[in-house]
């Protein structure tokens, strides 16, 4: 269909086409005058970004898409609402218990009930690219607008504060519980560790293993000084017996009685050539020469088996050193073989401890946390009281019936004319298949309105659908006669 065919349409159906918008105008004019006053509330909310003061960490990146979605849906959700619901007062107000009453015997929660109510006229949209959060309610009563877009903002705030108190109670209490464990686990490792150092006797394992080793050294330095003297006194023993022997010619009374006895037998010598054998002189001497002789053996029998005895003390002794230098090794190595032992024991108290103090510090920071009431979401711009109402709009109103009425009109007339169509121009009649057009008769601009023009293109065309044999006379006046 053509635009000249709609116009010629329209044009023919003009009253419905007038009509049809102005009473749809006419309607939503009464109806937007009809409909009661609403007004409209809104408050800003800002989502801070820093450091938490407790757990020392920066806050989560808000600026984030994701992030700032989820504290809308938080603000949409029935908590919130509740929340509302609690800190407007309304259980306290006769008219909502009554009504939620009516409307649901009671087999809906209060806040349940309310909340999905009051939902119905929250907006909520985030700031793009920013971390505001416009919070919007419209309602009919514009003091109680405002108190509801003010207790959505508290409650948003408040539900903030029990997103975070909430999991560190439960972590609070739950580390409670653990610390009582590693409490009882570290005085158990400590009892261990006391009671093995009691038995065995440690004080300190470090000087204690320290002073061993060094008496170890002692007896070692101490067994190398006795095994040489053994060496020498036993090479002294060996060629202890006659006057070569050093111990012989080194002991002074050997050399006294060499002294006596060599001046004895000088003295022999002398008086031997001038007395004879039994001069009683020479007969002292003699014997007195004898007695020195037998005092020389038995020194030297004496200085052999002094050395014999030097020998035997000095190897005896070399076997205690000995003795005393195992006794310490294996002294030495209990001593390490306990300080090992100790040494778990002290790893398992230390471990003990470093647990204990690590779940006491999370646990004392969860107190904090769970004890804190403050949030990173501020109040930017809390709800004002409207003064003028924000609906209904009726010039809006208005204006969106002036298009839906054009529109729906032309419908009408379109959909009039179908249900009994008419030729209007000549494009209609090139619908049916076989009419052939024979031609369009013009009449002259001076007799003839557009109107009287069109009602005779129609009785032409009614004439040859009624006498399709007969010839038209393109001369004869459009009117018929």
């Amino acid at each position: 269909m053509s635009i000249l065919q709609v116009i010629h349409i329209l044009r023919a159906h003009y009253r419905v086409a007038l009509i049809t918008p102005l009473i749809i105008i006419l309607v939503t004019l009464i109806v937007s005058l009809q409909l009661p006053k609403e007004y409209t509330a809104s408050t800003a909310l800002m989502v801070d970004i820093k450091t938490d003061p407790i757990a020392g960490v920066l806050m989560p990146s808000v600026g984030s898409p994701s992030y700032m979605t989820t504290q809308t849906e938080i603000i949409q959700s029935d908590r919130v609402a509740g929340k509302v619901v609690g800190l407007l007062h309304l259980d306290k107000i006769p008219m909502a218990v009554e009504r939620w009453r009516e409307e649901t015997e009671g087999k809906v929660p209060f806040e349940s009930y309310w909340g999905s109510l009051l939902q119905r006229g929250l907006v909520v949209k985030p700031s793009r690219g920013s971390n505001i959060i416009n919070l919007t309610y419209s309602g009919l009563d514009a003091k109680f607008t405002t108190a509801v877009a003010n207790a959505y903002a508290q409650a948003y705030i408040n539900m903030t504060i029990d997103l975070k108190v909430e999991p560190a109670r439960q972590y609070a209490a739950w580390f409670d519980e653990r610390i009582k464990s590693l409490r009882e686990n570290l005085e158990a490792a400590q009892t261990r560790l006391s009671a093995y150092q009691k038995e065995k006797g440690i004080v300190a394992t470090d000087e204690r293993l320290d002073q061993e080793t060094a008496r170890l050294n002692a007896l070692m330095s101490e067994l190398a000084g006795a095994q040489a003297e053994n060496i020498a006194t036993v090479s002294r023993h060996r060629n202890t017996g006659n006057e070569l022997s050093p111990d012989v010619q080194q002991n002074p009374v050997i050399q006294g009685l060499k002294s006596e006895l060599a001046r004895a037998e000088t003295r022999l010598g002398e008086i031997s050539s001038n007395v004879g054998e039994n001069h009683p002189q020479r007969v002292q001497l003699e014997a007195q020469i004898a007695g020195l002789k037998q005092r020389l053996t038995e020194e030297m029998r004496r200085i052999s088996g002094g050395s014999a005895t030097a020998t035997r003390v000095s190897a005896q002794r070399a076997a205690e050193i000995t003795a005393l230098i195992e006794a310490q090794k294996n002294k030495i190595l209990n001593l390490r073989e306990e300080r090992d032992q100790l040494s778990i024991l002290l790893r398992d108290v230390e471990s003990a401890q470093r647990t204990y103090e690590i779940v006491t510090q999370r646990m004392s920071q969860n107190t904090l946390e769970s004890q804190s009431d403050q949030t990173n979401v501020r109040v930017l711009s809390p709800a004002v009281q409207p003064i003028t109402p924000s609906g209904p709009k009726v010039m809006r109103n208005v204006a969106m019936s002036v298009l839906a009425g054009i529109l729906l009109g032309a419908g009408l007339a379109i959909g009039v004319e179908f249900l009994d169509r008419r030729v209007r121009t000549p494009e209609d009649l090139a619908v049916p298949e076989g009419v052939p057009v024979l031609g369009i008769l013009r009449p002259k601009q001076a007799k003839f309105s557009p109107k009287e023009w069109l009602d005779a293109v129609g009785t032409m065309v009614r004439r040859i659908r009624r006498h399709p044999s007969k010839k038209l006379s393109l001369n004869g006046p459009l009117n018929g006669h």
